[in-house]
């Protein structure tokens, strides 16, 4: 069997992984240690946090559901785990001096996936996190004595000013250092008076801030060998480490989960546009190939001094080569979901898309806040605790942060990705795969679906044949309720038709005769053609009683 290249290049090697608790940085820890085997040691910068020491968070970490397969069938892997105690927010990254001389004196190849992710994070954290971070990162990489490759993780949602982003840094607004130095110096409450004007354009704070931290590499990285890999929007597994794994609700995960729960019924978006969606394992396999090509290609780079190295972007996103509309993942979603329900649905699941304000506005309050009242009250009259509006005002606001990205769309240049294939021999393309052209989205979508069910919900397999009789009774609800609606609808209307009705000594039916129907035509037209009024009398007395 041919070898691989790239585990080769891992071999022996100590690698130091920010941001490793997250959701791709699990992900990442997991493939490193079951594809490259031979990687010395991983170094993950770990904050204490809730009251727990680095110790506790390290134990909980290895404990994952994610590394069960690992733990099962190559448990000495784990052993190549080592949490360092830091933050990025710190200057050195509040790293004690044997933690820092042990990282300067080992590491090779550095992934620096720490960021907040919340799109309506304040500025001045998401500037701590996301800019001044990266710029710690690179005093530390500095003085790494076996330094080959850095790899800072991004997004493809930077400068969506423009209709298209290609593979390059773009300028920034504002010179991140100023902005730094800026922040620094104002109190919370002023940065959030200036935070809008600051972010223009952006639609948040989030991709405003990844795009200066882009800026601030390719201004201060000098020498130092780095790339950078920006993910689209990130979603559950396909494959690796377990189909449809996922351990947050961000971006479509929680879409996926309240539509199966029945408690997401309506979403603002435009079904026509595409759903710039990447499986988590493609960025993940395609951020350690970045990191052996960079190290690769540093080595047979002929330093010119005075001329700054160039950073390679590599944007991960399948919107150009293998695209998916909104409408294709909500309709294969719920057909998925219809055959593989969830055990404690609030309703029949069912979901409309609209890109209209105002019809959407209307469908939350019908679909979302209706029912939400109606439970409410009945939790208040029974002595229960009140939560459905609460619950509704949360998920409002979370599915708000996204309304941008479901309404607009971009084109992403990835083209490097595709040439990175041409280095990798066809072991490395199958253990390493972040070829998007071959993910077949009805088979992807089926997973995910399966993923949120298992990982979000906590429904086990076994649990599907009780799951399908509940499907079926709500189906049965959902009849009957609409039955009686329509029965109150009908109801409703032939008492107002009776009403009317009242108003004359005729019945409908009598009143409107071909007699009656001719004089009132012939009365209209004699009106308009002499504008005498003195004739009705004569008109009228011709009608039948």
């Amino acid at each position: 069997m041919e070898e691989s290249s790239i585990a080769e290049f891992y071999n022996g090697k100590t690698v130091f992984i920010t941001g490793a608790t997250g959701f791709m940085g699990k992900v990442l820890v997991e493939k490193l240690l079951r594809s490259c085997p031979g990687v010395d040691q991983l170094y993950l910068l770990m904050r204490p946090s809730k009251g727990k020491d680095v110790s506790s968070r390290l134990k909980e970490f290895i404990e994952n559901q994610v590394f069960e397969s690992l733990r099962n069938e190559h448990p000495d892997q784990m052993n190549k785990i080592v949490a360092v105690a830091g933050d990025v927010t710190f200057p050195g990254f509040g790293l004690s001096p044997e933690d820092l001389q042990l990282i300067h004196d080992n590491v090779s190849v550095v992934f620096n996936s720490a960021a907040t992710v919340k799109f309506d994070e304040e500025l001045k954290t998401a500037v701590q996190l996301n800019v001044k971070g990266p710029r710690e990162l690179l005093a530390i990489c500095r003085k790494m004595k076996k330094l080959q490759a850095v790899v800072h993780v991004s997004t493809a949602f930077n400068n969506l000013d423009r209709e298209e982003l290609d593979e390059v840094i773009y300028p920034a607004s504002i010179d991140p250092i100023k902005l730094i130095e800026l922040i620094d110096c104002l109190d919370d409450g002023l940065v959030r008076a200036i935070t809008k004007e600051l972010v223009g354009q952006c639609p948040n704070t989030y991709t405003y801030t990844k795009a200066l931290a882009e800026q601030l590499l390719e201004r201060e990285c000098g020498d130092i060998p780095l790339a950078i890999v920006r993910p689209s929007i990130v979603t559950a597994a396909e494959r690796e480490p377990l189909p449809g794994w996922v351990d947050n609700l961000n971006g479509p995960t929680g879409f996926v989960s309240g539509v199966g729960k029945g408690f997401i019924r309506t979403f603002k978006i435009n079904s026509q546009l595409v759903g710039d969606i990447v499986p988590v394992d493609y960025p993940i396999n395609l951020m350690i190939a970045v990191g052996w090509h960079t190290a690769i290609q540093n080595r047979r780079m002929t330093k010119v001094e005075g001329i700054p190295k160039k950073i390679e972007v590599y944007n991960c996103s399948t919107g150009q080569k293998n695209p998916l509309t909104w409408e294709m993942f909500r309709s294969i979603g719920f057909n998925y979901w219809l055959q593989n329900p969830t055990v404690e649905m609030m309703w029949y699941p069912n979901c409309s898309f609209t890109k209209n304000k105002t019809v959407h506005k209307i469908d939350q309050a019908i679909s979302h806040y209706l029912p939400a009242y109606a439970l409410d009250l009945v939790a208040r009259l029974t002595g229960k605790r009140v939560k459905w509006v609460r619950l509704y005002d949360r998920a409002h606001h979370a599915i708000s942060c996204l309304d941008f990205f479901m309404t607009h769309q971009w084109r992403f240049v990835s083209e490097n990705p595709i040439r990175l294939l041409d280095y990798l021999s066809e072991a490395d393309r199958n253990i390493f795969y972040f070829d998007v052209r071959q993910i077949n989205w009805n088979t992807y979508i089926g997973t995910y679906v399966a993923g949120a069910r298992r990982y979000i919900l906590k429904d086990d397999p076994s649990t599907l044949p009780a799951a399908r009789r509940n499907l079926k009774k709500l189906y049965m609800a959902k009849m009957l309720l609409r039955l009686i609606m329509l029965s109150i609808f009908f109801l409703v209307m032939s008492y107002l038709w009776q009403q009317v009705s009242s108003w004359g000594t005729s019945t409908p039916s009598e009143y409107f005769t071909s007699d009656n129907i001719t004089f009132l035509h012939l009365q209209s037209e004699v009106e308009k053609e002499t504008g005498n009024q003195a004739i009705n009398p004569y008109l009228t007395s011709g009608i039948k009683s």
